[in-house]
C-alpha cells in the first residue's frame, strides 16, 4: 500500500521556504524532499542553510531543496579514530613533505568532489551550476575547503559551509589512500579548537556512521544551527598544534 504524498511546493526567488517539518516523510518516494524551485543565490543559500535546507538535484531536474528527518551530524566529542587511522596522523603532522592547507585551492576541490564516483550511484549532484553557486559562495566567505597536500600535490579533501560557528559538510576526495580521512580530522581538530561542537553530515552512511556520526531529530538540530550560527565566525586556518585536539581532547559541555 502506498501512501500519499503532498505536491511538491514550488517556490520563486526571494520566497521563503516552507517549514522544514512539511518535508516529504519516510514513506515517500523521497524522504526529506521539502521544495523545488527559487535559486542558488549567496543569500538563497545562506538562508537555506541557516534553517536547516539544502540543495540536491542532478542534471535535468529543477533545483531540489532537502530537509531530511532525522539528521546525519558528526559531534566532534564523538570522532572514532582507528589505531591505524591515529599513526597514520601523527606521521603526518611530523611530516615536512605533508600538510593541511585551507581554502587555497577551494575550485580544485570541489571540481574533484564533482568527478569522484561514489559507489552504487552514476553521475554527480555536484553540476555546474552548483559548482558555480559553492564558489560565489566561497568568495562571499562562507565556503570552505580543507586540504591534504603531499609532496606539494593536492591528494584528498573536502569542502562545506560555515555560518557563524555553524558547520555543514558537503562532500570530500581523495587521490591517495586516507587522504580524505585526514582531512577531515583536521576539520574535526578545528572544530574542537574554536569549540564547535558539531559537523552536519546531512544522510545516514556506513561510512559516516563508522567514523562515529550519528542521527538527531531534525528539530534538535535545526535549534542547534540557530544557536551556533549566532557564534563569530572561526578563523579558517590550520595550525600544526590543532592536531593535539584529537589525542587530548576533553569537551567541556557538548
Amino acid at each position: 500500500m502506498t501512501t500519499a504524498t503532498a505536491p511538491l511546493p514550488w517556490i520563486a526567488s526571494g520566497d521563503d521556504f516552507p517549514p522544514t517539518d512539511s518535508a516529504w516523510g519516510a514513506s515517500s518516494a523521497a524522504p526529506g524532499l521539502l521544495c523545488a524551485g527559487a535559486d542558488l543565490s549567496v543569500s538563497t543559500l545562506q538562508n537555506a542553510y541557516q534553517h536547516g535546507i539544502f540543495p540536491w538535484f542532478s542534471d535535468g531536474q529543477p533545483i531540489l531543496w532537502w530537509s531530511p528527518q532525522p539528521r546525519m551530524v558528526l559531534e566532534v566529542d564523538q570522532f572514532k579514530l582507528s589505531a591505524s587511522m591515529k599513526k597514520t596522523l601523527k606521521k603526518f603532522a611530523v611530516d615536512p613533505a605533508c600538510e593541511i592547507r585551507i581554502d587555497s585551492a577551494f575550485k580544485d576541490v570541489i571540481q574533484a568532489c564533482a568527478s569522484s564516483l561514489r559507489h552504487g550511484t552514476q553521475g554527480t549532484w555536484i553540476v555546474s551550476d552548483m559548482i558555480d553557486a559553492y564558489l560565489a559562495l566561497h568568495h562571499a566567505g562562507l565556503a570552505h575547503s580543507v586540504e591534504t597536500w603531499i609532496n606539494g600535490e593536492l591528494v584528498g579533501g573536502l569542502y562545506g559551509v560555515a555560518i557563524g560557528g555553524a558547520v555543514f559538510g558537503e562532500s570530500m576526495f581523495h587521490r591517495q589512500p586516507n587522504a580524505s580521512k585526514i582531512a577531515l580530522a583536521a576539520l574535526v581538530s578545528l572544530c574542537r579548537h574554536h569549540q564547535i561542537s558539531q559537523i552536519d553530515c546531512q544522510q545516514n552512511t556506513a561510512h559516516l556512521q563508522s567514523l562515529g556520526a550519528h542521527e538527531i531529530p531534525r528539530a534538535e538540530f535545526i535549534e542547534r544551527v540557530q544557536q551556533l550560527r549566532q557564534r563569530p565566525a572561526i578563523d579558517w586556518q590550520f595550525k600544526l598544534l590543532y592536531w593535539r585536539a584529537l589525542f587530548t581532547y576533553k569537551p567541556d559541555s557538548v
